[in-house]
C-alpha cells in the first residue's frame, strides 16, 4: 500500500504540529511491526520541519538506549542512561532543549554540525520505552511549542503501539 503524505510547510510550525500528529496518528498501526511506525514516524517529522537535520528513536533495553529508526546521517548506536542528552532525559525522565550543545555538559557529538537538540522521553505512566531525539543545523531551533507538540506526539505513539514486549523499561 503507498502512503500519501504532504504539510504546508507555509503554516506556523504549531498548525504544522496539529497537520502532523494528525496525520501520524492516522498511520500508526498497531498491526504492523514497531520499527515500521517508528520508521514513518521519523520520516514525517523529517519531511515536515526543514529546521530538523537528524531525528530518530533510541529505545531502552538493560539500562541502554539502541539506535533505532531514524533520518539523517550515520548515529551513536549505543547511549548509555544518564549519558549525552538522549541518556539524560531518559534517566530523568523529562524532556529537554538545549539550545546550544556546545554548553551541554557530556554532549554526544554523533554529528559535529549540529547546534542544537530536543530529547522526549517515550513513556506510559513512570515506564519509560525509549526517547525522541531531534537535531538541528540552527542554534536554538527547538522551543515550547516543539516540547508540547513533540510530548503529545510520544503519548500517541506510546498507546497506540507495543512497546513491552521488546524493549524492557528503567524501574
Amino acid at each position: 500500500m503507498t502512503e500519501s503524505f504532504t504539510i504546508n510547510k507555509n503554516l506556523s510550525e504549531e498548525e504544522i504540529y496539529k497537520a502532523l500528529i494528525s496525520k501520524i496518528d492516522s498511520l500508526l498501526n498497531s498491526n504492523e511491526p514497531l520499527i515500521s511506525n517508528l520508521s514513518n514516524v521519523t520520516a514525517a517529522l523529517k519531511e515536515a520541519f526543514d529546521k530538523i537535520s537528524w531525528v530518530g528513536f533510541y529505545l531502552l533495553k538493560n539500562e541502554k538506549l539502541f539506535l533505532g529508526p531514524f533520518q539523517g546521517k550515520v548515529a551513536c548506536t549505543v547511549i548509555d542512561v544518564g549519558k549525552g542528552v538522549c541518556g539524560t532525559a531518559a534517566a530523568l525522565k523529562e524532556t529537554i532543549i538545549v539550545d546550544d550543545v556546545d554548553k551541554f555538559p557530556g554532549h554526544i557529538a554523533c554529528d559535529s554540525s549540529s547546534r542544537s537538540e530536543i530529547v522526549v522521553p517515550l513513556m506510559k505512566g513512570d515506564k519509560i520505552f525509549g526517547v525522541l531525539d531531534l537535531d538541528s543545523y540552527q542554534l536554538s531551533a527547538f522551543n515550547q511549542t516543539d516540547k508540547v507538540y513533540l510530548e503529545n506526539l510520544c503519548l500517541t505513539i506510546v498507546h497506540k503501539l507495543e512497546f513491552n514486549y521488546q524493549y524492557p523499561i528503567i524501574k
